[in-house]
């Protein structure tokens, strides 16, 4: 007859086998250990979020729902809200403007219009350079330097081009095709035959804009065209495919990814533009956007509080198009 004897609570088992509760409980400390040593690391991350991020937000809002001047910025502190009297009164100001919703819908048609044209054409450098030829590199190198380049150098590149007085532009156009002298910066509008009239300035601001951050799209797509296997190209030829069917089957599928980071990261950019615009025209000639606005509330009117509530609604906006974006990734990544 055999007996057993049970090994008394909260001791080693014979042969060396560990007590179930005793197990559990050294493995829910390790884990809570674990735990710890994670959040420390975390910890600084944390740290700048909240201080980088989080209070700037905080200070903007409750300076946005005072009624504060330029001078008494100085005295202004994060909890001074506690005993001041908040409104919305900052949001009915710059909403209530005459001209708040034509400076929206620049900006937006700035945004739009500058980021598509800077895709198409990074897109096209991109397949432009994909086939070897004499001297690729050097053309690939000079097709960087819009972006390398200073904005305050490109600005002025520009607009010594482009000036009615001493531009070569204007001399070209006026020996060539008997062209008056345009003032590309500082005339808003222009009639052309076929066409009628055209926004000047503001088209040449988008110009400017394409030109300056093509090459940010063509760096992008032409590592992205690198990854396409050759055999997808091979195999649509022997299928007798064109080279537009080409592109559509095989090349746009595989850069769709890619583009719909760069269209969100340029449309966020371009629609917080203040660099380019103020440095090509001031803001003048019908190319006053959002942030330009925001400048002109701030040091033209001196009125913080209305700069902080027009800068949240553009952060608005903003969200609104972050929130698009992740939820089409969301999807695509679940298909």
């Amino acid at each position: 007859m055999t007996t057993t004897t049970q090994a008394p609570p909260g001791s080693d088992r014979p042969g060396g086998a560990t007590h179930p509760g005793k197990r559990d409980r050294k493995l829910s400390l390790s884990r809570r250990r674990e735990a710890r040593f994670a959040y420390l690391l975390l910890l600084p991350a944390i740290l700048a979020t909240v201080v980088l991020v989080v209070l700037p937000v905080l200070w903007n809002v409750t300076i946005s729902l005072q009624s504060l001047r330029l001078i008494e910025l100085r005295n202004f502190t994060p909890f001074g809200f506690l005993q001041a009297e908040l409104g919305f009164d900052n949001f009915r100001l710059v909403t209530g403007q005459r001209e708040f919703w034509s400076t929206v819908g620049r900006t937006v048609v700035y945004a739009l219009l500058g980021t598509t044209l800077s895709l198409l054409l990074g897109v096209w450098a991109a397949l432009a350079m994909r086939r070897p030829f004499r001297g690729r590199a050097a053309v690939k190198a000079l097709l960087l330097v819009p972006y390398v380049l200073p904005v305050v150098a490109a600005a002025f590149v520009w607009r010594t081009m482009l000036s009615p007085q001493y531009g070569v532009v204007n001399a070209w156009g006026q020996d060539w095709f008997g062209w008056s002298r345009v003032d590309f910066f500082g005339q808003q509008n222009i009639d052309l035959p076929l066409v009628g009239t055209v926004p000047l300035a503001f088209s040449t601001v988008i110009a400017f804009e394409a030109w300056r951050y093509f090459p940010f799209a063509f760096i992008f797509v032409y590592a992205r065209l690198q990854a396409i296997p050759k055999h997808l190209y091979e195999a649509a030829t022997i299928d007798g495919a064109t080279i537009t069917q080409q592109f559509r089957h095989v090349t746009f599928p595989a850069l769709r990814g890619v583009l719909a980071v760069l269209f969100l990261l340029r449309f966020i950019w371009n629609f917080n533009d203040f660099t380019n615009i103020y440095l090509l025209t001031g803001g003048g000639a019908g190319t006053r956007v959002i942030s330009i606005e925001i400048y002109e509330w701030l040091i033209g009117r001196s009125n913080p509080g209305a700069a902080a509530a027009l800068s949240l609604i553009l952060a608005a906006v903003m969200l609104v198009v972050l929130t698009v974006y992740v939820r089409w990734q969301a999807r695509r990544d679940q298909t």
